[in-house]
């Protein structure tokens, strides 16, 4: 054992990766249900491994993955911020700066009413919030205090004990409250007030089915005689099947193939290749025509293309108001990814600037509706490290300049809250210019788990050999401090917003998830309610829960310190 302790001195960027890969393991047990995730556990992981290891930390590295984590997630964040803002109105942008700033507050009586130095604080309102990145800001701005290298040294070291003590119980707080507390609170019943709320967005729910706007097949069949569509035309024979969204893509008549033409007369004995979906093709057509097998016929080139909305005549337009566009014929919509969430794809959703739509149809088609659209998001390996390293250049820049007052004294915005800003920026102009700055979707997955899971292990590790000592000296006061950080904002989000927002309260408890930035208790309501509906009120608050909370570990130090 004394031969590992010395390896791990000696070598500490492998006792790093040690708890990194340990802390992986141990967030993803799952008890119940509930699990630490992956960042937590590093965080764990590191102080386990120091408490027997007193391992040397960079402070340059650990800054270095900590900006480059914070900014991917502005990066990721950024082109649904500023819609959010202009899609949603300001009822979510209310209900998420006021929880934030409700937990600020009562993260700083808190700290004044135990007597905790401004490390304990930071740890507070990191954990109790569920906010690792505080932690980053905090280490930041602790680092530029007025105070002797030892004393920062042991002040950072309380911001990882503090988040370890209060972290659990803000995350399954979080959690409980938003799928079990807050509905019993409004007393309502989470199933119904979802099946409501899908009824007024057009979602369909019946077993065994998917909506007409998802997964689609092309088919052949035989025109009888007597058909209904017979002596039509290709467009009055779609029309009489609005609501199914059938096309008809090709005609064989004879031996010869006639390509899609709107005025074609479908005659008896054609062969027709339909598109549509499944479920409509078996039970609409399935009884009326016989399918036949056509691979001539059906071999017709269909693409799948992940899109990017830039288009401002398209953006707050609803699903089945697009539908009707004359662009969309044969046109179909898969997926809509919202700030890096899967939303439900119904009749009546809007689809917003910075959203990822997943077409699916012929090349063509597809070709034409994504120039109508905005841009495909074609796949690459390539990163624009020259926008990167610039961009979080400007924003550290940028951070360190702007400060503001607290009290006597005066903060500056910090390099960390200036990369995330530099991350929106640049995650917004790509809605703009999508080939500025682009960095591929792995890449930007790596910066924002394996930055933030190196930087909380790296903490772990400097907290381990004063880990027990701490958690004396702060007492069973701050378990306690920490639940009321949660619960408080918690309580009165969801009261702003239900009786003064007049907030659905489906959406309201994904809201306040988003504002706490617990993605858990967004699929907690998610799973309670049976609807994935949840997720609508999620997307617009966590952009401005992340940054807020991010924030506040700078300002809670501020004050503490004086």
């Amino acid at each position: 054992m004394v031969w590992f302790e010395q390896f791990l001195v000696k070598y500490p960027e492998l006792a790093v990766f040690l708890a990194i890969g340990l802390g992986y393991l141990i967030g993803g047990v799952k008890i119940r249900g509930f699990s630490l995730g992956p960042v937590t556990g590093s965080l764990f992981a590191g102080i386990l491994i120091g408490q027997f290891a007193h391992v040397p930390i960079s402070a340059m590295a650990k800054s270095m993955l900590f900006l480059l984590f914070l900014f991917g997630i502005g990066y990721s964040v950024g082109p649904q911020f500023l819609q959010s803002l202009k899609r949603d109105g300001l009822r979510p942008v209310l209900l998420a700066v006021v929880v934030c700033v409700t937990g600020l507050l009562t993260a700083i009586v808190v700290a004044k009413v135990l007597g905790l130095d401004p490390g304990f604080a930071a740890g507070l309102v990191s954990g109790a919030l569920t906010e690792s990145p505080a932690m980053g800001t905090a280490t930041e701005a602790i680092n530029a205090l007025p105070l002797p290298e030892a004393e920062r040294t042991r002040l950072v070291a309380h911001i990882a004990v503090a988040d370890a003590v209060c972290y659990i119980f803000g995350a399954v707080g979080v959690i409980l409250f938003c799928s079990v507390v807050g509905p019993r609170l409004l007393g309502i019943d989470l199933v119904a007030e979802a099946l409501k709320l899908e009824q007024e967005l057009g979602i369909t729910r019946a077993a065994g089915t998917a909506s007409a706007w998802h997964k689609f097949e092309l088919r052949a069949y035989r025109i009888a005689d007597g058909a209904p569509i017979a002596g039509l035309s290709v467009m009055a024979a779609e029309t009489k099947f609005p609501d199914h969204r059938l096309f008809i893509q090709r005609v064989r008549r004879g031996g010869a193939i006639h390509e899609e033409n709107p005025e074609l007369m479908i005659l008896p004995g054609d062969v027709v290749a339909v598109s549509g979906r499944r479920e409509a093709l078996v039970e609409v057509l399935g009884p009326r025509a016989e399918e036949v097998e056509d691979r001539e016929l059906l071999d017709i080139p269909v693409s799948v293309a992940d899109v990017l909305v830039t288009n401002r005549d398209v953006s707050g337009r609803p699903v089945d108001e697009m539908a009707k566009e004359s662009w969309t014929r044969s046109l179909y919509l898969r997926a809509v990814t919202r700030g890096g969430q899967d939303i439900p794809v119904a009749p009546g959703i809007s689809v917003e600037r910075g959203d990822v739509l997943r077409l699916v149809g012929a090349d063509a088609i597809v070709s034409r509706a994504a120039k109508r659209i905005g841009v495909i998001i074609a796949p690459t390996t390539a990163t624009d490290f020259f926008v990167l390293g610039l961009a979080i250049f400007l924003g550290g820049l940028v951070g360190v300049l702007v400060t503001f007052p607290i009290g006597d004294i005066r903060i500056s915005l910090s390099t960390s809250v200036g990369t995330l800003l530099a991350g929106l920026i640049v995650g917004h102009l790509r809605t703009r210019f999508p080939l500025f700055g682009r960095i591929p979707d792995g890449a930007v997955s790596l910066m924002t788990a394996l930055g933030l899971a190196a930087f909380v292990a790296m903490t772990g590790l400097h907290a381990g050999p004063v880990f027990v000592s701490a958690i004396a000296e702060a007492g069973i006061g701050l378990l306690f401090g920490g639940m009321v950080v949660t619960t408080v904002p918690l309580v009165v989000g969801l009261y702003l917003g239900y009786y003064l927002l007049r907030m659905n309260p489906i959406l309201l408890l994904g809201g306040l998830a988003g504002a706490q930035t617990m993605t858990a208790g967004m699929a907690a309501v998610q799973d309670r309610s049976g609807s994935p509906v949840a997720v609508l009120g999620y997307t617009p608050t966590v952009p401005i829960g992340h940054i807020l909370l991010t924030t506040w570990g700078t300002v809670i130090v501020g004050v503490i310190a004086n």
